[in-house]
C-alpha cells in the first residue's frame, strides 16, 4: 500500500461533523484535519489514540491536513476510504 509521505504523528483530540478531527501534533500544536471516512468509526475515533496525518501543499484545499491512519491496539488502521480500491489492485 502506498501512503502519502511524509506522515506526521499526533494524537486524536476529537472527531466532529463527520469530516473533521482535531489532532494534537507531537510538537504540541493543534490542527484540524479532514477525515476521509464518513462512517461512525467508533473503535477508531477514541480521543487519545495515535494517528498519522498527511499534509497537502494545495492552496485550494480548505484544510491542509488529512487523517490517514489510526493505531488500534497494536495495529495501524487505514481510515482513508478513498484508498480502498488501490489496496486490492
Amino acid at each position: 500500500m502506498v501512503l502519502p509521505q511524509p506522515l506526521v504523528a499526533g494524537r486524536l483530540v476529537r472527531r466532529y461533523k463527520r469530516f473533521l478531527a482535531d489532532i494534537e501534533l507531537e510538537d504540541g500544536s493543534l490542527v484540524t484535519a479532514h477525515t476521509p471516512n464518513t462512517g461512525s468509526m467508533q473503535q477508531c475515533a477514541v480521543p487519545g489514540q495515535q494517528v498519522l496525518l498527511s499534509k497537502s501543499d494545495n492552496p485550494k484545499r480548505k484544510l491542509a491536513w488529512s487523517w490517514e491512519l489510526v493505531r488500534v491496539n497494536e495495529h495501524w488502521v487505514d481510515i482513508n476510504t478513498h484508498r480502498a480500491n488501490r489496496v486490492v489492485e
